[in-house]
C-alpha cells in the first residue's frame, strides 16, 4: 500500500427502486453526510474494483451476491476534480491539492442490511433521493444524487 492517498476516488451512490438514497455519516466529521467514497488502494485498481471494494468495507454490502448482482453496479461516466479539504489534504503526497472522483451508482434492496465501518462512519439514513442530496457536505455528491433519475435503466 502506498503511504500516501492516491488523488483518484469513486464515489458511489447507494439507491434503492423507490429512489431512497443511502447516506453515512463521517466518524471524523459528525454531521457530514455522504455517499459511499473512497481512493483507489493501488495506481493500477480498477475503479469498478475500487467502487465494489468501498461499498464492502463502508456498508458491508457485497456486490455480486444474490441479493446484489453485479450488473447493479453502474459506472455513470462522470468525472469530478475537485479541491481536497485541507482538513484531509495531509493524507495525500506533498503538494496533492485535487482528487479525481468518479461517479458509480448501485441498485439494492431497500430492506437490505448495511453493516457500518464503525471507525469510518457513526450512522445511516435512507432518504428520497432530493433530500439525500440535500443532507450532503460535498457538492459533488449532491449533484451526482440530483443525476439519479437521469441514470436509471
Amino acid at each position: 500500500m502506498p503511504t500516501h492517498k492516491i488523488p483518484e476516488s469513486v464515489l458511489v451512490v447507494i439507491y434503492s427502486a423507490d429512489l431512497q438514497v443511502l447516506l453515512i455519516e463521517r466518524a471524523d466529521k459528525p454531521g457530514f453526510w455522504q455517499s459511499v467514497t473512497g481512493s483507489k488502494d493501488l495506481p493500477d485498481e480498477p475503479l469498478h474494483a475500487t467502487a465494489v471494494r468501498e461499498v464492502q468495507e463502508e456498508t458491508g454490502i457485497a456486490i455480486g451476491s444474490m441479493q446484489v448482482p453485479a450488473e447493479n453496479l453502474q459506472d455513470w461516466k462522470l468525472s469530478n476534480i475537485y479541491e481536497i479539504y485541507p482538513v484531509w489534504r495531509h493524507r495525500y503526497a506533498p503538494g496533492v491539492t485535487h482528487n479525481t472522483e468518479h461517479v458509480y451508482g448501485l441498485l439494492v434492496p431497500r430492506d437490505i442490511q448495511v453493516v457500518l465501518a464503525e471507525r469510518e462512519h457513526l450512522q445511516y439514513q435512507w432518504l428520497p433521493w432530493q433530500a439525500a442530496a440535500e443532507q450532503c457536505f460535498s457538492p459533488s455528491n449532491a449533484e451526482a444524487i440530483l443525476q439519479l433519475p437521469h441514470y436509471l435503466t
